[in-house]
């Protein structure tokens, strides 16, 4: 069975400025969704998700979708703010949706098989791609627990010169595992030249540049459903009420592997990483993804 890749493709972008997952990036107006679709056909997914918001629905089909509906199977999912477990419900004030996991967890009626998360505005590589499929299509022997993967870009790779970002800072084992994983928020080089984050605790910590963080590519089973419907009713339970509380994935693949329930492999990639969180971030991607093709990595013309 072909894995699918699920799309996290809801935001506007606010810092960003506009949809940024519409906006061209390569030669022939290719946008960075483009070449992460090209890049999962070749390695052998079978279907893309795109998890969006119903008010931009058309524009997004339009735009995005309507490229590779003769290429792969293509499905759409939408993340609204009111999908909850019951008895939970939106408290008053608040206008966001949940975080990422509630992203993933929008296309729970749609995913039978093993499936990967992506970000739609990040730019992982062709070989990202490669290793994701193949852990997905061999997973490893059941021992008991459930067996994830994730795509590990060192830190200072994913920095942007133009603000701060968000990551996953990742902690590993001699074998590879994910011990543990911490979302860090404004993390930047700082004028002293040390590059800090602010941790879910409000504490501002210095974090290892060379280090391995989530740009959340995900692969998991399908069981994963199962855990993050649990996760996420627990969370609502402690953060339901507060108005603007987000569960993110790092932060359930952290439960899950300290209470022994899953390990995660990281898979190292020697694929080229950028985003484009702020809109001086673009010349830098168009800029790569130009090199990109000079080097043979991608056609000209994406539909060649």
């Amino acid at each position: 069975m072909k894995p699918t890749l699920l799309v996290l493709a809801a935001g506007m972008g606010s810092r960003y400025g506009g949809l940024k997952q519409i906006d061209p990036m390569g030669p022939n107006g290719e946008t960075v969704l483009d070449y992460s679709v090209f890049d999962a056909i070749r390695a052998g997914f079978g279907r893309v998700i795109f998890i969006i918001r119903e008010d931009f629905a058309e524009a997004f089909q339009q735009g995005i979708g309507s490229r590779f509906a003769e290429r792969i199977a293509v499905d759409y999912a939408f993340q609204r703010l009111d999908d909850l477990p019951a008895p939970f419900t939106v408290p008053a004030g608040r206008s966001k949706p949940w975080g990422t996991t509630h992203a993933v967890r929008a296309a729970r009626a749609l995913v039978d098989e093993p499936f990967a998360v992506i970000n739609a505005d990040d730019f992982y590589g062709r070989d990202a791609y490669q290793r994701a499929a193949t852990f997905l299509s061999h997973p490893p022997a059941v021992n008991g627990k459930a067996h994830y993967a994730m795509i590990g870009y060192p830190l200072v790779n994913t920095l942007s010169d133009h603000g701060d970002v968000n990551r996953g800072i990742c902690a590993t084992d001699p074998s590879g595992l994910l011990t543990g994983v911490e979302e860090y928020v404004n993390i930047l080089r700082e004028t002293d030249g040390v590059v800090r984050g602010t941790a879910l605790d409000g504490n501002r910590k210095p974090v290892a540049e060379n280090g391995p963080v989530s740009m959340n590519f995900w692969a998991f089973g399908r069981g994963f459903f199962d855990q993050l419907e649990d996760g996420f009713i627990e969370f609502l339970k402690a953060h339901g009420t507060a108005e603007k509380s987000e569960y993110y994935i790092p932060t359930i693949v952290d439960s899950l592997i300290r209470s022994n329930k899953s390990d995660c492999t990281v898979i190292p990639t020697t694929s080229h990483w950028f985003g484009v969180t702020y809109p001086d971030d673009k010349p830098h991607v168009v800029t790569s993804i130009q090199q990109l093709i000079a080097a043979g990595e991608y056609p000209e013309r994406l539909s060649e």
